[in-house]
């Protein structure tokens, strides 16, 4: 049975939730599920915004068929090719053979190398700027390479003021009903599953989404329609500037958190002895995770969240604790910059997971690295005890100054 949504006279949403999936990407979990938003615009000539992922398309083409109630489809305009949105391109074509497929270059050639049927027969290619009109629409399209794929772009409806957003200001978590951010308390149940989706999904492309929100800033916008998550009516500037916050690697709070990767025990005990220390000396915004048992996506969120990392770690086979390893490696890999880091290092003969980390901080931009790594012969002893006094000292000053 189809459950499309009508959002405007003429446009309705026509996507899907699954609450089934565990790994969004075979690589990122996703307890809350993940949504698929597709848009159907009723004009002169019928136009389909993106469509939806393999897993959801019974609904979608039920939700596709009531809206359109026995009219044609003309027009399927393709922000992204990425499959979670493309699945439904070859059965579409099939049942709409008419049907015309609007994208750039860029995201023809990936069409053609995801399927088999006469991509050219039916495809419009656009360019940047340029616009489709349909009726009373007319669709301007500009591109956002790397936001997150290179053929990515975004569609602007001049008409209702709309930007189809693709995967920008996009996020993990299945839609229940409430379609609209405003409907739901966005800050507090949804802003760290959005945090989380823009960290990992486009995190390292910060300057590729900076030339996107430039861009935005000359249209008069009254909705974001994303491809994942609700649609945004209100406080649409509040968003915004989280996205201008992440982009540009500002952090988003004062904040400490502290990664820990411990193996008997010990690494954690001193991690725990500095959040108390950290606690005494007023700092209140504190965050604790275990590298082993916490998946990496989460860090990297948080640690865009977070003013101040504190990464503690064994030493594993005269190398860093393999957990927090890899999560390092993501930090990297996701350009992070801009952030306090201290360390916490542990080895029972021959301690050099700190001087490891070190240097991979070192080759991130604009990290500032303090000194004094703490230095652990496998139990936190009095010296120890002293020192992460001290650290915890340096961090509050450091934090209000």
């Amino acid at each position: 049975m189809h459950c499309e949504k009508k959002l405007m006279d003429d446009m309705y949403w026509v996507g899907a939730s699954d609450r089934r999936l565990a790994l969004f990407e075979n690589l990122y979990p996703v307890p809350g599920g993940i949504s698929y938003n597709a848009y159907l615009v009723l004009d002169e000539k019928t136009v389909l915004i993106d469509t939806v992922d393999k897993a959801v398309t019974g609904i979608f083409f039920e939700n596709i068929r009531h809206a359109l109630s026995g009219r044609p489809l003309d027009y399927l305009i393709v922000n992204h090719v990425e499959p979670d949105h493309a699945a439904a391109f070859e059965d579409l074509i099939r049942c709409y053979p008419k049907l015309k497929i609007v994208s750039n270059a860029k995201g023809i050639d990936m069409i053609r190398q995801f399927f088999d049927f006469d991509v050219d027969a039916c495809s419009l290619v656009i360019k940047e700027g340029e616009t489709l009109s349909t009726g009373r629409h007319s669709f301007r399209f500009f591109m956002a390479p790397m936001v997150h794929w290179p053929e990515t772009m975004v569609t602007y409806d001049e008409a209702d003021h709309i930007l189809y957003s693709g995967d920008a200001f996009g996020t993990f978590g299945a839609v229940n009903g409430n379609l609209y951010a405003d409907e739901v308390d966005f800050e507090q149940h949804w802003l760290p599953e959005a945090r989380r989706y823009y960290a990992n999904i486009v995190g390292k492309y910060g300057a590729q989404v900076q030339s996107l929100l430039k861009k935005a800033a000359n249209l008069q916008i009254e909705q974001i329609c994303s491809l994942h998550g609700p649609v945004w009516r209100k406080d649409l500037a509040w968003f915004i500037e989280k996205y201008g916050r992440w982009s540009t690697y500002q952090p988003e709070d004062k904040a400490v958190m502290i990664a820990y990767g411990s193996i008997y025990g010990h690494t954690e005990n001193a991690a725990d002895i500095l959040a108390f220390a950290l606690a005494e000396a007023g700092v209140r915004n504190i965050v604790m995770y275990d590298v082993s048992s916490t998946d990496v996506s989460y860090l990297v969120a948080e640690a865009f969240r977070c003013s101040h990392l504190v990464l503690a770690a064994s030493t594993h086979n005269a190398d860093i604790f393999p957990p927090m390893h890899h999560f390092l490696l993501e930090l990297k890999a996701h350009n992070m910059q801009k952030r306090t880091v201290a360390l916490i290092e542990n080895g029972t003969w021959a301690a050099s997971s700190g001087k490891l980390m070190a240097q991979i901080v070192s080759g991130m931009k604009e990290m500032d690295l303090m000194e004094g790594t703490v230095s652990l012969r496998s139990a936190v002893g009095e010296d120890q005890l002293a020192a992460l006094k001290e650290l915890a000292q340096r961090i509050a000053a450091s934090l209000n100054g």
